[in-house]
């Protein structure tokens, strides 16, 4: 029987990594405010999987003052983009072959 579950991206087995590419893949860059209150996580939960995000090449960090006050807001690369899109692709075949 083949594995049904080959080519799923380890990098996204975490279902906070899943929520974060989900909600970087839909709008074109979020703050860390607006990212932890989509997510219902904690400061460090979500930097932590952000920086397996960044460190894997999939998120991209920027930081800024806006004002006096530190801001730090995330896009999804080109190559997150692409890896994500193939392994929704491999969760979309999981569901219409089974």
């Amino acid at each position: 029987m083949k594995n049904i579950t080959a080519g799923f991206n380890k990098v996204f087995e975490s279902k906070i990594r899943l929520g974060i590419m989900s909600s970087l893949y839909v709008n074109d860059s979020l703050d860390f405010s607006r990212l932890k209150e989509l997510l219902d996580v904690t400061d460090g939960n979500l930097a932590s999987h952000v920086h397996a995000l960044e460190e894997a090449g999939y998120v991209f960090v920027n930081k800024q003052f806006i004002g006096r006050k530190p801001n730090t807001s995330y896009t999804i690369t080109r190559n997150g983009r692409k890896a994500f899109q193939e392994h929704i692709q491999v969760l979309e075949n999981i569901i219409k072959n089974i």
